[in-house]
């Protein structure tokens, strides 16, 4: 079959498919108006049997499987992503570079037919996302790894005080101390037998009973101390017959002559006769307990005459800004560990409270008002040395000197009666104090 025949075929299919006019290259150089959209003409010249003919083919549209709506969705999915993506490189810094390495490669990238699939497009999107997540978590635990970190520093630098001068100030202490001890040692050795040399007068710090002691004084009474320079000296009371001596009294019950039920300023300040009865004050006792180093001896005698005590080797009472807490542990004696009797009834590290302050652990009230004296309370005590004073044994609130781990606590509290001590006394030494 010749050309002319396929061409015959070709035309006779056309006529019949769209019943429009076929034309050839010549009769559309002619200008015929043709309303066939379909249309057929020579596109070069034959050679033997066989001539080119181009076919013009009117616009298609063509009806996509309804899967084809998945790939805009997926599209705008990965956009979202990026978007994400951007705002996270903003906040971390570690992810930036890798997200930049990524990002010029993602703005060239055109879903057409015959290259990746959606789904894959998106696995390779959910990776990059799980990564640049992956290094955020990272991120984050380090954070709250530091912000614990921080919290521990906090706790210790409070735990030893460092939120003041205290740090200073022992520092400074520490070498007047042993300043103190040379004067003092060349005093005892001298005393009156030394020549004087001109008119050059030296005055010795006293920072506590013990000092005293050292320089020769051994009878009970009141002294002057000066435990830091920084502040004004003032008066103690001082024991130096018990154990060696050296004790810097700082509470004293003996009568009742003097009432506990005071305010968080008297307190504060102290009140009493040193004489008598009487508490030093916080910020007094703060100054003596600062360098941390002293021991705590207490000592209770019931009106049957039974006399017992409590000894701490670590005793330190912190200033008004950390409403004076008590730090105490190390327990010896007889009369029992009432401080830190339990978890509920733990005075250790417990804020001081008064009538008119309340810095207790009790939810439901003021201990100090409930139990009229000031103490570090918990919630509320298994101890209250500042109670008030009775002259018997009573009956009804426990709001008198109370010490937990008496021998007959127990028994009075079954029969409703409350114990009474006849005297009370709180004193402190160096625990390199040498008997």
């Amino acid at each position: 079959m010749n050309t002319s025949a396929y061409l015959v075929l070709l035309q006779t299919f056309l006529f019949s498919s769209c019943m429009s006019d076929v034309v050839d290259e010549e009769e559309s150089n002619s200008g015929k108006d043709n309303s066939c959209a379909i249309r057929l003409r020579h596109s070069g010249k034959c050679e033997g049997d066989e001539c080119p003919y181009q076919v013009s083919l009117p616009p298609m549209t063509i009806q996509l499987p309804k899967q084809f709506q998945l790939l805009e969705k997926t599209l705008n999915e990965v956009q979202n992503l990026k978007e994400s993506i951007n705002k996270l490189k903003k906040s971390c810094q570690e992810c930036k570079l890798q997200a930049d390495d990524h990002q010029g490669k993602d703005s060239n990238e055109v879903q057409v037919p015959g290259s990746a699939t959606p789904t894959e497009n998106s696995r390779v999107e959910n990776n990059k996302i799980q990564e640049l997540q992956t290094k955020l978590n990272k991120v984050s635990a380090s954070l709250k790894n530091a912000r614990n970190q921080i919290n521990d520093l906090q706790s210790r630098l409070e735990m030893a005080n460092l939120v003041n001068m205290d740090n200073v100030h022992n520092y400074v202490d520490s070498k007047v101390s042993n300043l103190t001890f040379v004067v003092n040692s060349l005093n005892s050795k001298c005393s009156s037998k030394c020549p004087a040399e001109g008119s050059t007068l030296i005055q010795l710090v006293y920072r506590n009973c013990a000092d005293h002691l050292k320089a020769g004084k051994k009878v009970n009474g009141i002294y002057k101390v000066t435990p830091d320079l920084q502040n004004n000296t003032f008066e103690v009371y001082c024991d130096m017959e018990t154990l060696g001596g050296g004790w810097t009294v700082f509470q004293k019950r003996q009568d009742g002559s003097t009432n506990f039920n005071r305010t968080w300023a008297d307190y504060k300040n102290g009140f009493g006769n040193l004489s008598n009865e009487f508490w030093l004050g916080n910020d007094k006792i703060h100054l003596l307990t600062k360098k941390g180093d002293m021991q705590l001896r207490i000592e209770l005698e019931d009106l049957k005459g039974v006399k017992e005590y409590a000894k701490y080797k670590q005793f330190y009472v912190a200033n008004e800004y950390l409403k004076y807490r008590l730090t105490v542990g190390g327990y010896d004696g007889t009369a029992g560990d009432a401080l830190l009797f339990n978890k509920k009834y733990n005075h250790d590290q417990k804020f001081f409270s008064t009538p008119d302050k309340d810095n207790d652990k009790y939810p439901s009230g003021n201990c100090g008002a409930y139990y009229s004296s000031g103490w570090w309370f918990d919630s509320c005590m298994s101890a209250n040395l500042n109670g008030k004073y009775y002259h018997k044994d009573y009956k009804g609130v426990r709001n008198g000197i109370f010490w937990g781990t008496w021998y007959s606590v127990s028994d009075a509290h079954l029969n409703g009666i409350r114990k009474a001590f006849k005297s009370v006394k709180m004193m402190i030494r160096p625990n390199s104090f040498m008997e």
